[in-house]
């Protein structure tokens, strides 16, 4: 019998249960998968907590890699033995996971099964950040929170490809370095600095142009601050907590701002922007032009641990299970 992580009630790292379980063969249009590593992101941890809803039980884990066991009926252009990922698709925490074949992609030879876990729901969010929810334009500045995170790591690199001046933020002189070697421009501590105060020095005084916020409550009201005129906030997500309401109206005298809260899922909406996505961020990793960090590794069984890990801030890069 296989296994997977399961939430039957929603609270802390604990209610994670790492139980017996088969998902059975796969239906039709959709692939058994073998999984050989899962993702770990935080909308694993809304999900976990109950931020965001679901109907209970559930398997934990929206991303992961592996080899295709069987297909189901109606399944075309994959045979037992291809390799694999996906993302967004729930389940993930797992032994074996039978997958939609339309959320399936090819991994391409040379990227192990672990970096394509680790990348795709990370990078391809990266990616909408970077050519869709405003397209980067050589000669801006831009402002990452969580820079020696998954997604920052990942998103400075897209953005210094694309001509734009990076300055991070992050909690340590060891994340700084690791920002720093991705290609960011600047490094600020905010446990010793004010991101503000700093971002107004290095820009004498013009602000950034977008900010990317996947922080939250703490660092919202900051980062507006932080924005020039006509400038765009993009919150991507709430790790120290959901933004409290907000008076728009805030937004004209702070220089007529732009705000938005985009999701992944709304960025592949269709086949063909999911190959798109998942093809630019695959076949950047597999040239070596963008660059994967896994930080830690922790066993399917040490689900708990790793979302404490994670939540905790004692995490760079990626976080996977595996085996």
């Amino acid at each position: 019998m296989s296994h997977a992580v399961l939430v039957r009630q929603t609270g802390g790292p604990e209610v994670l249960a790492y139980e017996e379980y088969d998902p059975g063969p796969p239906a039709a249009g959709a692939a058994r998968v073998k999984v050989s590593a899962s993702g770990v992101n935080f909308i694993d941890v809304y999900f976990r907590t109950g931020l965001y809803p679901a109907d209970l039980p559930i398997v934990v884990g929206r991303e992961g890699a592996g080899t295709v066991e069987a297909v189901g009926s109606g399944v075309e252009g994959l045979s037992p033995g291809d390799r694999v990922c996906w993302a967004m698709v729930p389940g993930s925490y797992a032994e074996v996971a039978n997958v939609p074949a339309d959320s399936l992609i090819a991994v391409p030879s040379g990227v192990p099964d672990e970096a394509a876990a680790a990348v795709m729901l990370q990078g391809m969010t990266a990616h909408y950040l970077v050519h869709a929810t405003r397209p980067a334009v050589a000669g801006d500045t831009a402002l990452v929170h969580a820079a020696a995170g998954g997604v920052g790591l990942l998103l400075i690199q897209m953005l210094k490809r694309e001509g734009v001046r990076v300055i991070g933020t992050c909690s340590t002189a060891e994340k700084a370095a690791l920002a720093m070697a991705a290609g960011a421009d600047q490094i600020i501590n905010y446990t010793t600095d004010d991101f503000v105060d700093a971002v107004t020095g290095w820009t004498a005084g013009r602000g950034v142009d977008v900010v990317y916020d996947s922080v939250g409550e703490s660092t919202f009201e900051g980062s507006l601050r932080s924005l020039k005129p006509r400038g765009m906030m993009v919150l991507f997500g709430q790790s120290s907590g959901p933004v409290p309401s907000f008076d728009l109206n805030r937004l004209n005298p702070l220089g007529s701002l732009f705000v938005t809260r985009p999701s992944l899922v709304h960025y592949m909406r269709d086949r063909a922007e999911l190959e798109l996505r998942a093809g630019a961020v695959l076949s950047a990793v597999a040239d070596g032009s963008l660059r994967v960090r896994i930080g830690q590794r922790f066993a399917l069984t040490d689900a708990a641990e790793a979302h404490r890990a994670l939540e905790g801030r004692r995490t760079s890069g990626k976080v996977i299970l595996v085996g």
